[in-house]
């Protein structure tokens, strides 16, 4: 479950941005012209121009702040990925070694139990897991956990999606 929407976002943003900011110098340039031809006094033209200037500078900002909050909000879905990809990871290899009825006492067996029991407590004992004669054991507990915490982790992300492009205007 990749999930590229914000890096892709943020290239289209950030695409948006530098069209609008060339699009602002090229409006910029041709009112300050326009003004400029039009007035009779040159004081005029240099308040009319630092209006404007500033007026662009201001729109830019704008967009500047809306590239820069995108982008710390796909940083931060890269993590929660990376998170949650691990917590898939782990839970999933324990999932494998009681289906395989892998040896209970062995180190790396005991190991990532250790490791996923906090994740996996809160599932514990809501239904029943089936096994066969052999101990190969389907932890139905377990699936319900990676399905909860797929959930949740595409929760997550669709707010920081909202976060990350909240409307502007420009």
């Amino acid at each position: 479950m990749t999930d590229n929407k914000l890096a892709t976002d943020e290239a289209r943003r950030a695409a948006q941005h530098e069209a609008i900011k060339s699009k602002v110098e090229r409006d910029v340039g041709s009112e300050v012209t326009a003004r400029a031809e039009r007035a009779p006094d040159g004081d005029q033209v240099g308040h009319v121009a630092a209006e404007i200037r500033g007026k662009a500078i201001k729109e830019v900002a704008g967009t500047e702040r809306e590239v820069t909050r995108a982008r710390g909000a796909a940083r931060g879905s890269q993590f929660i990925d990376y998170v949650f990809y691990l917590i898939y990871g782990l839970l999933g290899l324990r999932l494998a070694l009681a289906l395989m009825a892998a040896n209970s006492q062995a180190g790396f067996v005991r190991f990532i139990r250790a490791v996923t029991d906090p994740f996996y407590a809160p599932f514990r004992g809501i239904v029943a897991s089936p096994s066969d004669a052999e101990g190969h054991t389907l932890v139905l507990p377990l699936l319900l956990a990676i399905g909860v915490y797929v959930l949740l982790h595409a929760a997550i992300n669709g707010l920081l999606r909202i976060a990350a492009h909240r409307k502007t205007e420009i």
